[in-house]
């Protein structure tokens, strides 16, 4: 969807390249509606119901660079609703270790032309002999109509909570950290038992990953921090960095990228 998605593409695959992380979580990652269907492999990873992988997929043409630069990541990709009136929009994550995929219904609407749809994507992996269940979403913003984020963020905390396994989720949450009694305070508040990473880390380098007016947040003129790496008090955070913001890496998104190192 940007001007330039194929140098936003290779600025991307590089760093991954570069930095081999263990996880990625991607949000608004988007196709066309009406575009050629795409042959994916066996590093692709299928949730139940999957809606078909096309050509332009983002994250399906991120991958085929990350391979031609010989990094290979397993990948899974969930559809949340029409974006623009053109684009399949979605969410969708990297690991290097096999993804066992669920996509999960949040959102009140399960209708793909109403916007609120949303799914998050959830991958159970292993790394360094660590069962992880692993989270990529893309939530509404804070409404008092009972239907938005508080809702999603239920429906989502409900399912996680059968799980007996350690937490990573990842995402825009579309709730800024500094607004007390909304989003931020009930993601901290649940009975997840979960801490940000930005709040831990040992060492910060960065914060806000958004610093204008933006799409969805039109009037705003702050400085806001509404995109998290929240992970089960198990894991130490050794570092939080702000990535694509102009200084650490071209800007590629109107979100800045987080990079959190833990144990």
């Amino acid at each position: 969807m940007e001007e330039d998605d194929q140098q936003q593409i290779e600025v991307l695959a590089l760093r991954i390249a570069k930095e081999e992380y263990d996880l990625i979580g991607l949000q608004e990652v988007n196709q066309l509606v009406a575009s050629p269907l795409a042959h994916v492999d066996s590093y692709f990873q299928p949730t139940t119901k999957q809606q078909a992988i096309h050509k332009d997929n983002f994250l399906f043409c991120l991958t085929e660079r990350l391979k031609e630069l010989g990094c290979y990541y397993y990948w899974s990709w969930t559809y949340n609703h029409i974006g623009y009136d053109i684009y399949h929009e979605g969410v969708g994550l990297l690991s290097k270790t096999p993804i066992e995929p669920t996509s999960l219904l949040i959102s009140a609407t399960s209708d793909p032309i109403d916007y609120h749809t949303r799914r998050a994507l959830i991958g159970e992996t292993v790394i360094n002999n660590q069962r992880l269940i692993v989270v990529s979403g893309h939530f509404s913003w804070w409404q008092t109509n009972g239907k938005s984020f508080a809702y999603e963020w239920g429906t989502l905390e409900k399912a996680l909570l059968e799980r007996d396994d350690a937490l990573i989720i990842m995402g825009d949450f579309n709730n800024d950290a500094r607004k007390k009694s909304e989003g931020y305070d009930l993601v901290l508040e649940s009975s997840l038992g979960l801490q940000d990473a930005f709040t831990l880390a040992e060492n910060k380098h960065g914060e806000n990953t958004v610093e204008e007016s933006i799409d969805g947040w039109d009037k705003n003129t702050a400085k806001l921090r509404i995109d998290y790496v929240f992970t089960s008090k198990k894991f130490g955070i050794k570092k939080y960095c702000i990535v694509f913001n102009g200084e650490n890496e071209h800007t590629i998104s109107d979100h800045y990228g987080i990079e959190v190192a833990m144990d």
